[in-house]
């Protein structure tokens, strides 16, 4: 029986037909995405769900689709699909990450020139039959500071294209190295340099907990005077109401947003503001980005549908179906490695070098290397994919080494990561056990023999008497149960680390009366999606 693909959203006549062309029945409904119920109702007869935005795949409608095996986006955003609920039911979820680079970056310019020269204003008011030509004085770009927040995908291509305008451009972004900003020609800055001197200022990170409101009222007041701010990115990356006071004031000159808070955003403390240019989130809303996007994730679904291959998925590996099996553990591993080095680092990485001893080394490497890295930049993008983590890693600069040897020491097999900063180099290691499990197995070159838990607290102190009872106390004494509390050092008397698996993610309070007690160096609460 030939498999089923429901289409919910719009998708263009020549990707639906990619799917008739290779034997794939196709339901093409483009407006069901925004009747739930009459979705919930169908979903179960089908294997494939190809959606854009409108369809929001929630955990209830996943409880429905009893035969769904993959969903696939077109688009980067999967903001509207519960990934979690899709893993835990071994659905499938793809996207499509590169698709409409340019159609974004290429938005974000013109925003940029129209918010110089007042273009949309002075539109209406020339459609109105006035002409005031002095009323509407802009600036040249030429010769402006740009100010990128963000040098990733979209970023990069912002800053290329802001050359060829001859600006000068500097960027702010925790993963751009000194190589990689002086091969794109722009000066990597911290943040508050940025706020001081670009004349322009446009956003180009996905929304976290480090990037939330990362432009505050506090930041805004750092900025230049007369400032021009452009968010083509994520809404909630700027304090929507600090800057609406701020260009209220003077002191910022006016903003370009692309992307809001609320969406659709029908209200906003920006709208109707002099020199405020506004747009519906267009940013990838070109003929040619929506083409491209549609065709991708007809063919990605097609492909896994008819021969079990997997590409650009957000929550499964690139790998065949009998590597799976036996790789399962080892990529779950692989992905807790680099995750841990990347909740551990906050500076620009300049190298990560992957080790695979033993039985290790005999796997799907390139899989492997996809989800050391995709853990490592998950923290700062979580838009990551094990696809499209080492093509985002290279375009940072990121030079990426791996090394195979056979089996050395007590285990038969194990990973090793050691990333390297501009300050410092980490490293980790692991090995999965006999009966599947994931385990730490050295930190920072020290010996360890940790379980890996959803949630966990690392810390460094002195090998000295009374450390143990103080971590344990100060935990215990505001609730949070130890699972299992695992500790390792260099040399008696030397440095020492403990790994402990807590039930629950402790709050930040806890642990800064862990670290007031003054035994303890480092003190870290991190997350894993062990699931």
């Amino acid at each position: 029986m030939a498999p089923k693909v429901l289409i919910s959203d719009e998708l263009s006549d020549a990707a639906v037909q990619i799917f008739r062309d290779r034997g794939i029945e196709v339901d093409f409904q483009p407006k069901l995405g925004k009747d739930k119920e009459k979705l919930a109702e169908i979903i179960g007869n089908y294997d494939a769900l190809a959606i854009r935005s409108a369809t929001k795949v929630t955990e209830k409608l996943i409880e429905q689709a009893t035969n769904l095996k993959v969903i696939g986006r077109a688009g980067i955003g999967v903001d509207n699909v519960d990934i979690p609920a899709a893993s835990k039911k071994g659905i499938i979820v793809m996207n499509t990450p590169f698709g409409n680079s340019i159609t974004t970056a290429e938005h974000a310019i013109s925003m940029m020139m129209a918010v110089a020269r007042q273009i949309p204003e002075a539109s209406a008011s020339t459609h109105a039959g006035k002409w005031e030509k002095s009323r509407f004085m802009g600036v040249e770009l030429t010769a402006k500071t740009l100010g990128v927040i963000g040098a990733g995908n979209i970023g990069s291509i912002v800053c290329d294209r802001a050359k060829g305008l001859r600006m000068k451009v500097v960027a702010y972004d925790p993963f751009l190295t000194e190589d990689r900003a002086t091969q794109l020609g722009i000066e990597k800055v911290e943040l508050d340099d940025l706020l001081a001197r670009a004349d322009f200022i446009t956003l180009h990170v996905p929304l976290t907990d480090a990037t939330r409101n990362i432009l505050s009222a506090e930041a805004i007041a750092k900025t230049k005077p007369g400032v021009r701010i452009v968010n083509c990115a994520r809404g909630g990356l700027v304090d929507e109401a600090a800057l609406a006071e701020a260009i209220k004031s003077g002191h910022v000159a006016g903003a370009a947003f692309d992307v809001f808070e609320v969406e659709p955003a029908t209200e906003s403390p920006l709208f109707n503001l002099p020199n405020v240019v506004v747009t519906p989130h267009l940013g990838a809303s070109t003929s040619e980005a929506q083409e491209n996007v549609a065709l991708q994730v007809a063919e990605q679904i097609a492909d896994y549908l008819l021969t079990g291959a997997v590409t650009n998925a957000l929550n499964m590996p690139s790998v065949t179906a009998e590597e799976a099996k036996i790789m399962g553990p080892w990529i779950k591993l692989a992905g807790h490695l680099g995750n841990f080095i990347g909740q551990m680092t906050n500076e620009p990485i300049v190298a990560i070098n992957i080790l695979f001893d033993g039985v290790a080394s005999t796997m799907n490497l390139k899989a492997l290397n996809s989800a050391v890295i995709a853990g490592i930049m998950r923290k700062f993008n979580p838009d990551t994919n094990l696809v499209s983590a080492p093509v985002i890693a290279k375009d940072r600069g990121i030079k990426i080494s791996t090394t195979q040897q056979d089996a050395a020491g007590a285990f038969e097999g194990y990973i090793k990561v050691t990333v390297t900063t501009e300050q410092r180099t980490r490293s980790v290691a692991g090995t999965v056990f006999s009966d599947g499990k994931p385990r730490f197995i050295q930190i920072k070159e020290i010996n360890v023999d940790a379980e890996i838990g959803a949630d966990m607290i690392y810390t460094t102190n002195k090998d000295v008497p009374g450390v143990i009872g103080t971590l344990g106390g100060i935990l215990g004494e505001n609730g949070v149960n130890i699972a299992n509390f695992t500790l390792g050092r260099a040399d008696q008397g030397g440095e020492a680390i403990a790994v402990l698996y807590v039930d629950g993610r402790p709050d930040e309070a806890v642990l800064d009366k862990v670290r007031a007690s003054g035994k303890f160096g480092q003190v870290t609460a991190m997350h894993f999606d062990v699931n």
